[in-house]
């Protein structure tokens, strides 16, 4: 198993490269969730707080898991399997996050069936897919 490489500049402390992906990665949970609330029929310019809520579980589920499954280590981001494997490892600890969340008295929401395969299915390949293909990206060194 790869151990991550730091640099002591980089130990513990969030470049600007990974403050970039890592708000892409809560831009597309957040759109994936909005194209859900349009599917459902909610709509989220008429009720921003709702949508708002819906998001906020699974926003503070991946600002959590992510940096602990090492996703904003050094070199993972140019590692196609380092980064589909973290990806992974955060979104599901993410989702269950975002889901145990949303069922809590914190949040105005529920997690009836099959919602939680839904959001972690399309979130698994949401996300990995786009990090999978900045990975290759990195990888060509543009």
């Amino acid at each position: 198993m790869d151990a991550p490489v730091r640099s002591s500049e980089s130990a513990g402390a969030l470049g600007g490269r990974d403050l970039a992906l890592g708000a892409i990665d809560l831009a597309l949970l957040a759109a994936i969730i909005t194209a859900g609330q349009l599917s459902h029929g909610v709509d989220p310019l008429a009720e921003p707080l709702a949508a708002l809520e819906t998001i906020a579980p699974f926003a503070v589920g991946w600002l959590v898991m992510a940096p602990l499954s090492g996703l904003y280590a050094p070199g993972v981001g140019k590692s196609l399997v380092r980064s589909v494997r973290a990806t992974t490892v955060a979104w599901v600890a993410a989702a269950n996050v975002g889901l145990i969340l949303r069922a809590s008295p914190l949040f105005d929401g529920t997690a009836t069936w099959p919602f939680p395969l839904v959001i972690t299915g399309f979130g698994l390949l949401a996300l990995v897919g786009w990090r999978g293909a900045y990975a290759a990206y990195a990888r060509s060194g543009r």
